[in-house]
């Protein structure tokens, strides 16, 4: 579980996040923030592993530093 002061530093500034894109379904996942690329890169696996066993065809996994995404997750699926 994530301490309260890393929910709030991610909310203000750039963290550290994990962005993966899937093609099946179409959507774009965003889990973090991370206080440090390397908790980000150590984390990555876990993710990566619970959307594959979900059935998820991955298509990239990035590990960015950016502001708060709008949306954790972006289904892409119903798009034309």
């Amino acid at each position: 579980m994530k301490s309260l002061v890393s929910q709030l530093i991610g909310l203000y500034q750039k963290s550290w996040w994990l962005e993966i894109s899937t093609e099946s379904p179409r959507c774009e996942y965003y889990f973090g923030p991370f206080e440090s690329e390397s908790e980000a890169v150590q984390a990555r696996s876990g993710y990566v592993e619970d959307l594959e066993q979900e059935g998820s065809e991955l298509r990239r996994v990035l590990v960015v530093r950016r502001r708060p995404p709008e949306e954790l997750t972006v289904d892409y699926s119903g798009a034309a």
